[in-house]
């Protein structure tokens, strides 16, 4: 059978050694937080070793996620502490995390991780920005060797990545006992660190540097000792892991949960608060994580909930703290290369493994090299460039971003991303308020309509910007409400819409059209306006305001703004007769459709198409003078265009040296050559010869030009009907070019016609 990509990725050697290496360094940064992150939240400090375990053992396995890491969270220590307080003992607590689990489970089975999506981009980066922040405010005192409590306990509880105080901590920073070897190691593998991000050869190495960083770490450690007491580390500058004599401690340092409480109402709601909690910062942990992701991969958010769920069940069973996906652990995780998620089931290996067989190694570890880590992933997170992307992208962007972070460091995780969504949010009414709808004033042959398009979905959010949108069409106008692109719209707007139709339009004069409604909103089409052409319309409009029709929608066409047509409606319109405002005799071409290049629509112009435009007898005239006399056109537009392939052709014949045929473009060919001809003047033939290529295209672009002049004197003096036309001002006649590679048609000698470009 055949193996996947992701199977084959998993079963290659050089990811499992990138794996094995990046879970020691998410273990190494991993440990520390487990312990103090216990300590914060009031419990005993081997749940958090636990919780850590079962995070990377258990979820790790279960997630669909390849870079994120879970275990207990810094934004969960205040809830933590607070529902060990009103239970009354750390067993009861841990029924409620095992409930807290089983809500999960059943989040996951229900598909409730869609909720991820509807949390805007800023609030995501603003947590990132706010994570690195608070890492390079508790991370900045150990890297430069200061401890403010001799207390190691005390000291791994600071430097948990969340902490209430945060605020006050910023001008405490340099404060604290100084150590000239915790100095001397954090600044070190600053250094060391920084180097190895700016030389290629190190940075591609299959080592990581956070490894060599903790490595080196405990070598100058011993070595430092051996220098005096004032450069040896004391307890409260090292990793403080339990230490068990035997597996049967290691045992006895489990707990379990109290099943007798199972009664007590207030173990339900502690559970229920775990898991709205857990399952929201996993959300949305997962989803910055992914964004972090070189490859960009997407993590199935509702499995992630399942797999969070089966965690916490089996971590409250233990005696483990709750458990989330924690973004601390993801970004290092991702920072030294991990490539699957089999780094973060090593990791959990890798921590019961070291909580059993090398408690003391790890105690050897200074907090300056871990510290100087999570410095260097917090100034990655904060990144300048970030701010002035979201800077640039206006204030929709930035404010909410600005508030998340300002709202996380001054408060928790969890305040600080509601504050950040209310602001997102006030945002989003806000825009939708102003700028919720698609109105287009569009210039019909009917008029001015008012095209209101609805949006895909129309909520009752929207309600207060339409009543605006409605209100703002001015007396006497014509408006249509298009529901033709909408999947769903609100009881309240259904409401408001067919009130306005039915009560305040005909009070003010508005004539309202509705497109598009399904069938259950219980509104029919009804199309008021007029968007073609009539009798009444075609016997109202003179030649100048059929050249003006003709401008504007030349003017659409070339700024990709056509007017949205109905054109099964215009068929059957169209189906019992015409009534053109236009005739346009135009050269056979392609690149030339009438109807789009004027933005008209079926039934407006008539079309007579002729190779080169040439009049070469009466049944052209015929056409034009039907199309005026008898279907009424008012003007009659003789066009040419630039880049003419047949003009080009015609041309080339008439100005050989010897001209005549037999032709290769046809037998009947000598006709185009022989009237077109008439356009080109003997000294015009005989410098041809000497043209340029480019000279050459500008030529056969003014020949055309000149033969429709010429084509219009020849109408005028061969069709006496369309000359008493002319002359009792019922029709128009005018010269246009049409240029291919803009899309714009320049109208020659309009003013014959009393075209004013200023009149309404």
């Amino acid at each position: 059978m055949p193996t996947t990509v992701a199977e084959e990725s998993l079963l290659s050697p050089r990811v499992w050694f990138k794996d094995l290496v990046a879970g020691v360094v998410v273990f190494l940064v991993a440990l520390p937080l487990c312990l103090g992150i216990a300590l914060a939240s009031g419990a005993p400090l081997f749940s958090g070793v636990l919780a850590g375990i079962v995070g990377g053992l258990v979820v790790g396995a279960l997630s669909g996620s390849h870079t994120s890491v879970s275990g207990p969270a810094a934004g969960l220590t205040a809830i933590v502490a607070m529902q060990i307080a009103e239970l009354g003992s750390f067993q009861a607590f841990l029924l409620a995390v095992v409930i807290g689990g089983v809500i999960q489970i059943g989040l996951g089975l229900a598909k409730a991780g869609f909720i991820a999506a509807f949390f805007p981009s800023s609030v995501i980066k603003g947590l990132l920005t706010a994570i690195g922040l608070i890492l390079i405010i508790k991370q900045t005192p150990y890297v430069l060797g200061l401890v403010k409590v001799q207390d190691p306990d005390i000291a791994l509880q600071q430097m948990t990545p969340s902490h209430p105080s945060i605020i006050t901590e910023i001008g405490s920073m340099f404060a604290g006992e100084l150590s000239g070897g915790a100095l001397a190691i954090g600044m070190g593998s600053m250094a060391l660190l920084i180097l190895w991000d700016k030389v290629s050869w190190l940075k591609k190495s299959l080592i990581p540097a956070p490894l060599v960083v903790v490595a080196l770490g405990i070598l100058a450690k011993l070595g430092l000792r051996q220098m005096g007491d004032e450069w040896r580390l004391g307890d409260a500058r090292l990793v403080r892991v339990p230490v068990a004599e035997d597996a049967a401690d290691v045992v006895g340092f489990l707990m379990f949960p109290d099943f007798s409480q199972l009664d007590n109402p207030a173990v339900y709601i502690a559970g229920l608060t775990i898991a709205i909690v857990a399952s929201l910062e996993t959300l949305l942990n997962l989803e910055a994580i992914d964004n972090l992701d070189p490859k960009r991969r997407v993590s199935p958010a509702s499995r992630e909930l399942l797999a969070q769920g089966v965690g916490n069940v089996t971590s409250g069973l233990i005696g483990g703290l709750p458990i989330t996906s924690v973004i601390v652990r993801g970004t290092v995780n991702i920072g030294a290369g991990a490539k699957t998620k089999l780094s973060a089931i090593f990791h959990g290996g890798y921590l019961l493994a070291a909580v059993v067989f090398l408690p003391e190694l790890l105690n050897l570890i200074p907090l300056s090299s871990l510290a100087a880590i999570l410095l260097m992933t917090g100034f990655k997170l904060a990144s300048p460039k970030l701010v002035k992307q979201l800077w640039g992208e206006g204030r929709y962007q930035f404010l909410p971003y600005l508030f998340t972070v300002l709202a996380i460091v001054a408060t928790d995780l969890l305040i600080g991303i509601m504050i950040g969504l209310v602001v997102a949010l006030a945002f989003i009414l806000y825009s939708n308020y102003q700028r919720p709808l698609q109105m287009v004033i569009e210039k019909h042959l009917g008029g001015e309509l008012h095209h209101l398009q609805l949006a895909n979905q129309v909520s009752f959010l929207n309600r207060a910007a339409l009543d605006k949108t409605l209100n703002s069409i001015p007396s006497g106008a014509h408006a249509l409400i298009d529901a033709r692109s909408t999947a769903y719209i609100d009881p309240d707007i259904l409401s408001l819409i067919k009130d306005y139709k039915n009560k305040t339009a005909p009070a003010r004069g508005v004539e309202v059209s509705l497109r598009g409604f399904r069938p259950v909103y219980e509104m029919k089409d009804e199309i008021q306006f007029v968007d073609l052409s009539t009798r009444e319309l075609q016997q109202s409009l003179t030649p100048a305001k059929v050249l003006r029709v003709l401008r504007e929608g030349n003017d659409r066409f070339r700024n990709q703004h056509p007017l949205p047509r109905d054109l099964a409606r215009q068929v059957n319109a169209t189906a019992q007769g015409q009534y053109p405002i236009a005739l346009v005799l135009s050269c056979m071409d392609s690149r030339t459709p009438t109807e789009l290049i004027f933005d008209l629509g079926l039934g407006d112009v008539l079309n007579v198409c002729l190779a080169g435009n040439v009049m070469v007898g009466p049944r052209v005239l015929a056409s034009v003078e039907y199309g005026c006399v008898t279907a009424g056109a008012k003007l009659v537009v003789v066009m040419a265009h630039t880049g003419s392939t047949v003009m080009r052709a015609v041309v080339e014949q008439a100005c050989a040296p010897e001209p005549g045929g037999p032709y290769p473009h046809g037998e009947h060919f000598g006709y185009l050559v022989d009237t077109v001809g008439e356009s080109i003047d003997e000294q015009d033939r005989r410098r041809f010869a000497t043209l340029s290529e480019s000279e050459r295209e500008a030529f056969y672009d003014e020949v055309a030009r000149r033969h429709i002049l010429h084509s219009i004197d020849v109408i005028r003096s061969r069709s006496r009907t369309v000359t008493d036309l002319l002359e009792q001002h019922k029709i128009g006649m005018i010269a246009a070019v049409y240029d291919i590679r803009s899309g714009r048609i320049e109208f020659i000698n309009d003013s014959a016609i009393g075209f004013d470009p200023n009149a309404d």
